[in-house]
């Protein structure tokens, strides 16, 4: 390629864009078809809607009722000692306004040093309950517990704190039969089942 060529080459790169022709092509806007506009709009509307309709069926009554089973390991005798608790909990029947939640259960274990005369002292803690959806429920709980009649009736309160139905009041009660003097004095009480009942508010 001769000089000449080269040289016109290299002005032609040169050559600024007209500043008009800048601005136009700045100006440009992509444009959005009206049809995907109002489909996004509906979109975003179902997804409010069905956030909204959830938070809603969350505010609503949940009771319960089934059974605890709690083991104790070593026996729990009249002299205090560590003693390992396993705690079962099953709700087989749960009625939920919002027709979501039909069941849930909790378990826990624990060591403390106790002896049967301790079994009715005030207690605190976290209690987890899981539900037939997958889902959980972390509460914060305080129990106190008063021999009525041949059974022990503990009533425990607290809040949810984490978790499905975060925010509710917690009431459970729990009914088992009373502790046996003889066992306490011998073997040692090694586990009991009575009825329990839930209701979140």
């Amino acid at each position: 390629m001769s000089n000449l060529a080269q040289s016109d080459l290299s002005k032609a790169s040169s050559v600024p864009v007209p500043a008009k022709e800048t601005r136009l092509m700045a100006g440009r806007k992509s444009k959005t078809h009206p049809l995907s506009a109002v489909l996004t709009a509906a979109a975003l509307g179902a997804a409010t809607l069905t956030a909204s309709a959830a938070q809603a069926t969350e505010t609503g009554l949940l009771q319960c009722q089934g059974t605890e089973t709690i083991a104790y390991s070593p026996g729990v005798t009249l002299t205090p000692r560590d003693i390992t608790f396993t705690i079962d909990g099953r709700f087989t029947s749960c009625l939920d306004t919002a027709n979501q939640v039909t069941s849930g259960s909790y378990d826990e274990e624990f060591t403390v040093t106790v002896g049967c005369n301790g079994l009715l002292d005030s207690f605190e803690g976290e209690r987890v309950l899981t539900w037939n959806t997958g889902d959980t429920s972390t509460a914060e709980i305080n129990g106190q517990s008063t021999a009525v009649l041949g059974q022990v009736i503990t009533t425990i309160t607290g809040t949810i704190t984490q978790g499905r139905f975060q925010g509710r009041s917690v009431l459970q009660t729990v009914t088992l039969p009373q502790l046996g003097f003889l066992q306490c004095a011998t073997t040692g009480l090694t586990g009991t089942t009575g009825l329990t009942t839930l209701t979140l508010t």
